[in-house]
């Protein structure tokens, strides 16, 4: 029985949740007799811990899981974790500081013992928080990407397409990151503007007393200059054509050359070219078959060919060279300049790009059936808009940088023979076999050496749809029970800065190794971000404790904060008042079910609350129908406020009012009961949305067998809806409230019963809702006529409502009510005009909804017809 006056969250998630758990409520196996619903979680680093992001993400997920569960559908969310090459070897690393070791002093085997400890001990907390909101995951299915299986199933995948001839080795340029000393792919740089400057350096002319002004952001690389290169139509540089400049500080003689790629108008018109230290530059280079002088370290500090400044990092480097020029008389000029920047998408560190032999997967290929996918919406994006900027990628992609410089992941299974040429196989003992028969000698395991670096992360959790059901299909072509039944998933719910890291590579694999798409649906949600619109992160110091919101919100509270303004792909500005207003929802649930809990019941025949019940029937049916929309629409705030304001408006405000028995009276029977049937429906249709609390209830409501739970009960079948009593209804509702708004006016107790003449064409509406109007309003008789004396009156839609009061009426001050009411009525009904006027708006939007506009106009269009009506009698009644 509920007793307590507030909802306590922290006693009922606890338990509930364990409740679940026990009976296996989360767990699904292959089941042909039902319908598969299956999800795959975006698996979070191993290195982290819950934050705003996480609980956006995972509460959208569990939404739809929980939904499909009480569809009757065969539901499976499986969660799991990314072993986060670059992120864990960086923890691991600070870990080892700590203890006085560095990673260079230790071997790789004693580097990944440590790394696999520290995995151990911190990989699953963020799965345990997971729990904390609700998360109904398959726990029995948690995957971790570096699984043995899972291991195997990314080396067979690198073979495979190795075989292909779509994996190669080579040098490129690409971006490295000195921080974590390793490659990065395109998708792994984020580009950020900053504020840095722009230096003008003055060349000489060899032999002459001519300079040459160059600009550059990065003066610190000058010692790797090749040559100056100018724009061949460039009048002013035609007669250098031939000649060299003497590179300043060291006068070491490069050659001017020209080519179209210069911009005549940035800057002074020349570039100094560096081809080691810009893809451009390298480009440049390679047409004109220029030297190329690497002079940074791979942790970001000038080494030995840079002949200067040895051992420096580069931009402390950056500031000397500048000052060593200025006293060399060779920086004429430095100026504010704003550059985007390349940085690490997982160190922040600005990237270098960087010549070095690494390997690839080449994409122009085996990208194409995924770009089909999208386009021809056989996967589906959430919004669409993402649609344009998903193309725009995949036409444009560059062949993918898969080796990474690490210890931590999966290393890459190519093998070195003695004369430098290599083998690729799933094992050393596979690579042995496979080079004797290359190359009919006898090597032994000793004899190859394992290339030293690991892949790309996401090469690994691109299979991960796949992987997590069969990780063996990639070695036998043929699909298991799991992967037969779940695949593909149904819906992925994930972040738009992933949609080309993962989303799209997941989209590729899903068609390169089983033909299919890997899911149907993809839900892109937004940023967290603050209230001044800040992305929220640790180093701002503006995001919330997650799970301390739980602890003083209730998880529900906290899901249903979240959602209140998260439409899909747009961002969410967090303000923690709508995570309150969530625990403020779970306590006007709870105190509702007190209310009709304590209510006494006598038997009675008949049903006296006949109307209120079939109104509330017809509209929640009318809500569940909306509800339906907005889930096959993935507008999830939608479908939340839906709910929200059908039980706090329609049900509490409104039903529950209608049928309250006067204090200390008792309810009759038939009542109470559609009244709990209703109360019911509602915590269903909720559940998704608010598990804990919906879960206490439904348990509450009737003595419930030990293994039942709402989780797992029938989702409420949507039936027909009186469109004509919902209306009804909703004018009856503006009449209550305006009554209750002239007793505020003219201070009149809510207490004082009031009388009420109507002027209608539709008595059979106010005969009907008669009782309902008199037991909200306070109304002691309704009575019909055209007009009454000494009346406040009021207009809603066609009929004008009046209410005789004590008082003498002030004519000019009703006349100024009326007025603005008219203004404010005309306004909207042209506003609706307009809009009915728009062809585009017409021919695109549904008939239902163009309908709907078409009735807003009509009865706008009555209204300001009984308002001027009404102004015509009150001058003639004064």
């Amino acid at each position: 029985m509920a007793r307590s006056t507030k909802y306590n969250p922290r006693n009922a998630e606890s338990k509930w949740y364990q409740y679940w758990m026990d009976h296996g409520m989360f767990h699904s196996e292959p089941n042909d007799q039902k319908e598969a619903y299956s999800i795959v979680i975006p698996p979070p680093n191993v290195t982290g811990v819950l934050h705003m992001g996480h609980m956006l993400n995972n509460t959208i997920q569990d939404i739809l899981v929980r939904k499909a569960r009480m569809e009757g559908k065969n539901a499976c969310w499986v969660p799991g974790t990314d072993h986060a090459s670059i992120a864990t070897e960086a923890k691991v690393v600070a870990m080892l500081k700590e203890k006085g070791i560095e990673k260079k002093s230790i071997s790789r085997e004693e580097f990944l013992k440590y790394a696999w400890e520290w995995k151990e001990k911190y990989g699953g907390i963020i799965l345990e928080q997971l729990k904390k909101l609700g998360a109904s995951c398959d726990w029995e299915r948690t995957r971790f990407t570096m699984d043995k299986d899972l291991s195997e199933a990314v080396i067979q995948v690198f073979v495979d397409l190795h075989q292909k001839g779509k994996i190669y080795r080579g040098i490129r340029m690409v971006n490295w990151d000195p921080k974590g000393k390793t490659a990065l792919s395109d998708d792994e740089v984020i580009f950020k503007e900053v504020a840095s400057k722009l230096y003008h350096i003055a060349y000489q002319i060899e032999g002459t007393e001519e300079t040459l002004t160059i600009a550059t952001t990065r003066p610190e690389t000058i010692m790797a200059d090749v040559a100056i290169c100018v724009h061949p139509e460039d009048s002013r540089y035609a007669h250098l054509k031939g000649k060299k400049a003497l590179i300043p500080l060291i006068n070491k003689p490069i050659p001017i050359i020209e080519d179209t790629y210069v911009d005549m108008t940035f800057g002074t018109g020349c570039l100094k070219i560096t081809p080691a230290h810009d893809i451009n530059d390298y480009e440049i280079g390679m047409r004109h078959q220029l030297e190329v002088i690497d002079i940074l370290n791979d942790d970001g500090t000038l080494n030995e060919k840079a002949g200067l400044l040895v051992g420096e990092d580069r931009f402390i480097a950056r500031k000397k060279i500048a000052k060593l020029l200025q006293k060399a008389g060779q920086l004429p000029k430095e100026e504010d300049y704003a550059s985007n920047v390349g940085h690490s998408e997982r160190t922040d560190a600005v990237i270098e790009p960087r010549l070095s032999m690494q390997w690839f997967l080449k994409m122009e290929e085996i990208t194409q059936p995924a770009l089909k996918a999208v386009m021809d919406d056989a996967v589906r994006l959430f919004p669409p808009k993402f649609k344009n900027m998903y193309k725009s990628w995949m036409e444009n992609v560059r062949d993918w940088c898969i080796s990474r410089q690490l210890w931590w992941g999966h290393r890459i299974p190519a093998y070195y023979l003695p004369n430098g040429s290599y083998v690729v196989a799933a094992s050393p003992e596979e690579a042995v076999q496979l080079a004797n028969k290359q190359y009919d000698q006898q090597f032994t395991a000793n004899d190859l050496k394992q290339d030293e670096d690991v892949l790309d992360t996401w090469f690994s959790s691109w299979l991960w749809p796949i992987s997590v059901f069969d990780p063996e299909f990639f070695k036998t072509g043929k699909k298991n029970k799991d992967l037969s039944y779940y695949y593909p998933t149904n819906d992925l719910v994930t972040a738009p800065e992933i949609l080309f890291f993962w989303v799209a590579r997941m989209i590729i694999a899903g068609y390169e190794y089983t033909g299919e798409k890997p899911f149907r649906n993809v839900y892109l949600t937004g940023i967290v971000r603050d209230k001044m619109g800040r992305k929220m992160s640790k180093s701002l110091g503006n995001s919330p404790d997650p799970l301390a919101l739980i602890d003083t919100y209730g998880a529900d509270g906290v899901r249903t904060g979240m959602l209140f303004s998260s439409p899909a792909g747009n961002d969410l500005p967090f303000d923690e008042k709508l995570v309150e207003q969530g625990r403020n929802f779970s306590n006007k649930i709870w105190n509702a079910y007190r209310l009709i809990e304590g209510w006494e019941v006598k038997k009675a025949t008949g049903l006296p609350n006949e109307t209120a019940i079939l109104w509330f029937e017809s509209r929640f049916n009318q809500a569940l129908s909306e509800l339906t929309d907005h889930f096959e629409k993935f507008r999830i705030s939608d479908a939340l406020m839906t709910v929200y304001k059908l039980i706090w408006d329609d049900f509490c405000s409104w039903y529950l009012e209608m049928i309250k028995p006067d204090y200390q009276q008792p309810i009759d029977q038939a009542t109470k009961e559609k009244t709990l049937v209703f109360f019911e429906s509602l915590l269903k249709m909720l559940h998704p949305f608010m598990p804990f609390i919906t879960e206490e209830l439904w348990q509450q409501i009737n003595k419930r067998e030990e293994g039942e739970a709402l989780m797992c009960a029938d989702w409420p079948k949507l039936k027909e809806f009186d469109e004509i009593i919902i209306s009804k209804a909703q004018q009856v509702f503006e009449v209550v409230s305006q009554v209750r708004n002239i007793r505020a006016s003219k201070g009149i107790s809510p207490k004082e019963t009031l009388e009420m003449t109507i002027n209608t064409k539709n008595e059979d509406l106010y005969l009907q809702f008669g009782g309902i109007i008199k037991k909200l309003a306070n109304i002691r008789s309704i009575s019909f006529a055209e007009k009454e004396e000494n009346a406040v009156s009021f207009v809603v839609k066609a009929d004008e409502i009046f209410i005789p009061i004590k008082e003498q009426i002030d004519p000019e001050q009703e006349k100024e009510i009326l007025q603005k009411e008219l203004e404010y009525t005309r306004g909207f009904y042209n506003a609706v005009s307009r809009k009915l006027e728009n062809e585009r708006f017409v021919n695109n939007a549904p008939e239902a909804v163009v309908l709907k506009e078409k009735k807003k106009m009509t009865d706008a269009q009555s209204k300001i017809n009984a308002l001027e009506e009404s102004l015509k009698k009150l001058d003639q009644m004064f």
